[in-house]
């Protein structure tokens, strides 16, 4: 999502802010929208980041927009796979050479939420309730980072206030090449297979970042420009069970750890 929009919306004076006209659950916005409409008019979108599982705008005047997408949140500058499912929209002053006038959050489910916070408050408030970025860390933070948590590694990779960043598909495709089987006791893990861990967090994240993202069939995710990601034509074993797994003729495997789908090879994973 961050590198479709950034391109097109930095540099870009906001006009307006407002809440779309949806029928469906209310997402979650603050302050509420027509005080934000005041607060971020006449200011320019100074940068487009990630952090963790988040999109941040940061404003000229130091405040910070932090976009959750959660489950099926979208950051599109045009074609919504519907428009029913449109939660907010960001109004860029008109651009001579810009062909697209909005931002919008697109949300089917209505988990997402959409969050302002002044100077500084950002930092304060959220990061200090997250732990580091996965693609920030070495493998000596992962080793600190897992020794807390005698829990299952895959169930530890998803918990964001140990590390943020991973999500469950990316959790599954990390643990595959790091060749760890994914109920091992995180705080188990020998260096040797933490700086598997590590190398493999970069490749995965980075490649998923490269490839924008997973559309899978269900066809909800999409690129800021309404188009298909691409990294799901690169899955080892997400959603692959029953198929061999990609280095050895084992089939792929299901398990269900903490209410949430994981896949691994049974014989490469250990």
């Amino acid at each position: 999502m961050v590198r479709g929009i950034r391109p097109h919306v930095v540099g870009r004076t906001l006009a307006s802010f407002r809440r779309s006209k949806c029928g469906l659950k209310v997402i979650d916005v603050s302050p509420e929208p027509k005080r934000l409409a005041r607060i971020i008019r006449g200011q320019t979108i100074t940068s487009v980041r990630r952090f963790a599982k988040r999109v941040v705008l940061t404003l000229s005047e130091g405040g910070d927009f932090v976009i959750e997408p959660r489950m099926t949140g979208l950051m599109l500058l045009s074609d919504p796979p519907t428009t029913a499912h449109l939660r907010v929209e960001w109004r860029f002053m008109k651009h001579a050479t810009s062909a697209y006038p909005s931002l919008w959050f697109w949300d089917r489910r209505g988990l997402g939420t959409v969050h302002y916070y002044g100077p500084g408050q950002f930092e304060e408030l959220v990061c200090t309730r997250l732990g580091p970025d996965a693609l920030a860390m070495n493998a000596e933070l992962w080793t600190e980072r897992l020794a807390r948590t005698a829990r299952p590694v895959k169930v530890a990779l998803l918990d964001q206030t140990l590390v943020a960043g991973i999500g469950n598909l990316y959790a599954s495709e990390i643990l595959y090449l790091s060749r760890i089987h994914p109920a091992r006791p995180a705080n188990a893990l020998s260096r040797r297979e933490i700086a598997r861990l590590a190398a493999a967090v970069q490749e995965v994240l980075d490649d998923a970042i490269l490839h924008e993202g997973s559309t899978l069939a269900d066809g909800t995710y999409r690129n800021a420009l309404a188009q298909n990601g691409r990294y799901q034509n690169s899955h080892r074993v997400y959603a692959r069970t029953g198929m061999k797994c990609p280095s050895c003729d084992a089939a792929i495997e299901r398990i269900v750890q903490a209410q949430r789908s994981t896949f691994f090879c049974g014989r490469c994973q250990r």
